[in-house]
């Protein structure tokens, strides 16, 4: 266990004037505190802190940072306080010690939901101050390194989440030795036989050509002496998990991979950057299409170097990176490389071994853009895709028509092109040229692409755009811009609900007549009122009546016996009509033609393809010589019929609770391709006492079946609890109804 000096020592000899008395404070305290506690494999527990402050030395952070890791389980694990810590350290200190024992309680380890919810905590809390991140992945790796002590079912879950989320967040951070690390040691009990048999091949293939390795640095390293170029050559093997991921990802063997074996060449500035790559090429043939230049095109985690792949003196592709020592520091370090402290303002040690004002990096600019998108509304899974998403992706560089670079996971089409410029633009996009040519709105952009978006004043996205984005942004913007659409739509239908009730009670009715009177209605703007109205939430009574105190109901409508038949309903119109219609199983006796009768007329009535259920607000579209049409009011379908009002009948329930009568519901199910998850859904509608009328399959991919489901239900709450007992399934990944 490392001694209270030699921690002193370790910061001191990259930070001379280094607080020994603040470092001193918090060994002593984090020490006693702890006391005889002990780890799961009988260590005390106070070499934890000890070791996470040991990896962050290893980064070079300033000493509150070193101090918030000794620190960082006290409050959580012990008798102190925050105020007791504030009073002994200060503030700021007390600030990210409470922050990462807010992140200890959450223990991201659970069902999806709460994982996603968690993640968005996690990340907030990280926002305030990027040394929160820094101890927590440094907290993180020295339990991944103990895991073997957990219980088996406890390391699996832990290995998993450090695969899923903390790895790609450090790699995202930039921090790339760290998350080479972390995926290493998750990869060891996440896949313990890939992780086995691709350890053995590299061994083999580092001991075969370890001659190659050393003869390779000896020549290049001579090479660039002899052009007045002092460089330091390493060569390096690539990490099992990233040699595995790639041979999954592109199907690939070991041996077809090129880049197995590479080198870093280190410089002293970026002229010698481009100087050694010149002669690099002169000197060994080059692979085609195996050149990227990230100095003049940084990754968006502040990345630069220039890649290339050689044919070497052994006839073998060789990867080179060449880049100059602050380059290293940054590549290595990522976000911690611009995270020393004076006073609040963030420093870095430059080579020189002086520390310089540091602009906020890229990777840590992501970060907080990330977090913005939590205000956008989206619900915790939601967040917790799009955040995947945008972690593990690799990027695309693309450009605007006047030059503008956007950065972009790859995949990524034009719409997310066009949020990734401006929410305007994405949200008035109507197509794109690529290259100066019109193409298909879900084309794949490519590297070095020019992305010209074509757009229209009046234009929406459509909703089917957001299963084409893959930016988290783009799929946010879409969703924000659908609902805008679905209250506007429900805004008009309110609008002409309210002018229709007006007139008839001979009075006008004005968007400004109501203005003075939401308050009596439960809101704050016209649109959200006569939206609301559209929904069913108010009724047009009670906007007459605010309106209008002095306004009387004259319509007198009689009681109509119930039928003697078992199983039929009322639905009553807004003009004072009373209809009927028979259960479905009756409606199949009849072809499904469901007799209306009003005002001493029959008129046929059938559901729409997804059905309706009591609890949904309704609406009945005419269609001459076939009757009337029941749709819920957010079925997408009734977007035909926005321009002809006249065609639509303002219905509601009216049922016998003890009719028992089911109702046609449409459901979508996406289940992990697994034996025995068909049964499983099955099983759960059952036990919900819903029925499954009609089922279809398909595949959208290897691992994943889409059900169709058409269900029979009593009404909208029976169908809520059956689809949110589905979601808590663990082979269920999406639980929605179609029309919803």
């Amino acid at each position: 266990m490392m001694r209270q000096y030699e921690l002193v020592e370790r910061v001191a000899s990259y930070k001379p004037d280094v607080d020994e008395a603040l470092l001193n404070r918090a060994y002593v305290y984090a020490m006693q505190k702890h006391g005889a506690q002990t780890r799961v494999n009988g260590d005390p527990y106070f070499s934890h802190p000890l070791e996470v402050a040991a990896i962050l030395t290893n980064m070079r952070l300033d000493e509150a940072t070193i101090a918030t890791a000794l620190l960082h389980d006290t409050i959580e694990d012990t008798d102190a306080t925050r105020k007791e810590i504030d009073q002994h350290f200060g503030d700021r200190i007390g600030q990210l010690v409470e922050g990462l024992t807010k992140l200890k309680r959450l223990d991201l380890v659970s069902k999806k939901a709460e994982q996603a919810e968690n993640l968005r905590k996690l990340l907030l809390a990280i926002a305030a101050d990027v040394r929160v991140l820094l101890v927590k992945l440094a907290d993180r790796l020295h339990n991944m390194r103990t895991l073997q002590h957990m219980r088996p079912e406890k390391r699996l879950a832990i290995a998993q989440e450090t695969m899923d989320i903390y790895a790609p967040l450090a790699g995202r951070m930039g921090m790339q030795d760290m998350r080479d690390e972390l995926e290493d040691l998750a990869f060891r009990y996440v896949n313990a036989d890939a992780y086995a048999t691709v350890t053995e091949r590299l061994a083999e293939l580092r001991e075969k050509h370890a001659p190659t390795i050393a003869k390779i640095e000896t020549d290049l390293t001579e090479r660039l002496r002899e052009m007045g170029i002092e460089a330091g050559v390493k060569g390096r093997q690539k990490k099992p998990y990233s040699v595995f991921s790639k041979m999954q990802r592109k199907a690939l063997s070991l041996e077809q991979l090129s880049d197995i074996f590479g080198f870093r060449v280190i410089v002293a500035s970026e002229d010698d950057c481009y100087r050694t790559l010149g002669i690099v090429h002169r000197t060994w043939p080059m692979v085609p299409g195996r050149f990227k230049d990230y100095i003049s095109t940084p990754k968006q985690n502040d990345y630069r170097s220039l890649h290339t792949t050689i044919v070497g003196p052994s006839h073998q592709r060789v990867e080179l990176q060449i880049r100059t020592r602050d380059m290293h520091q940054i590549a290595e370090l990522g976000v911690a490389a611009h995270t020393i402290y004076k006073d609040g303002v963030p420093v870095r040690v430059g080579s020189d071994g002086k520390t310089v004002l540091s602009k906020e990096s890229n990777a840590y600019a992501w970060l907080r853009r990330t977090i913005e998108q939590l205000a956008e509304g989206d619900n915790p899974e939601e967040f917790l895709e799009h955040t995947k998403l945008e972690l593990f992706q690799d990027q695309v560089f693309c450009f605007t028509p006047k030059g503008r670079l956007i950065a972009l996971p790859r995949g990524a089409t034009p719409i997310d092109f066009a949020y990734a410029v401006h929410t305007d633009v994405g949200d008035t996009c109507v197509g794109a040229k690529i290259d100066g040519r019109m193409m298909p709105i879900a084309t794949e952009l490519q590297n070095g692409d020019e992305v010209e978006i074509v757009r229209s004043k009046g234009a929406a996205p459509p909703s089917a755009w957001e299963t084409v984005a893959v930016t988290g942004k783009a799929r946010a913007a879409i969703r924000k811009a659908t609902r805008i659409a679905i209250r506007r739509q429900y805004a008009g239908l309110g609008q002409q609900m309210l002018t229709r009730s007006f007139q008839r009670s001979g009075k006008t009715f004005s968007r400004d007549a109501l203005k003075p009177y939401l308050a009596k209605i439960g809101h704050k703007d016209v649109e959200e009122a006569l939206a609301a109205v559209g929904r069913g939430e108010v009724s047009t009574a009670d906007v007459l009546r605010a309106v209008h105190p002095d306004f009387q109901d004259s319509r007198v409508t009689k009681p109509v016996p119930r039928d003697a038949e078992d199983g039929w309903f009322h639905l009553h119109s807004a003009q004072g009509m009373i209809f009927r219609i028979p259960t479905i199983a009756e409606a199949e006796k009849a072809g499904r033609s469901l007799p209306i009768r009003g005002a001493g007329v029959d008129t046929p009535v059938r559901f729409g393809p997804d059905g309706a259920v009591p609890g949904d607000r309704i609406v009945g579209i005419m269609e001459p010589g076939k009757g009337i049409t029941i749709y819920p009011i957010q079925s997408p379908a009734l977007a035909a019929f926005d321009d002809r009002p006249e065609r639509w009948v303002d219905v509601r329930w009216d049922l016998d609770v003890d009719s028992g009568a089911r109702f046609p519901a449409r459901i979508q199910v996406s289940v992990t391709n697994e034996p025995g998850t068909l049964a499983e859904v099955a099983e759960t509608i059952a036990a919900n006492d819903a029925n499954i009328h009609n089922l279809s399959m398909v595949k959208p991919a290897p691992d994943i079946t889409a059900m169709m489901i058409d269900l029979e239900v009593w009404d909208l709450a029976h169908l809520t609890r059956t689809l949110n007992q589905l979601r808590s399934k663990p082979c269920v990944s999406q639980a929605q109804r179609m029309n919803g």
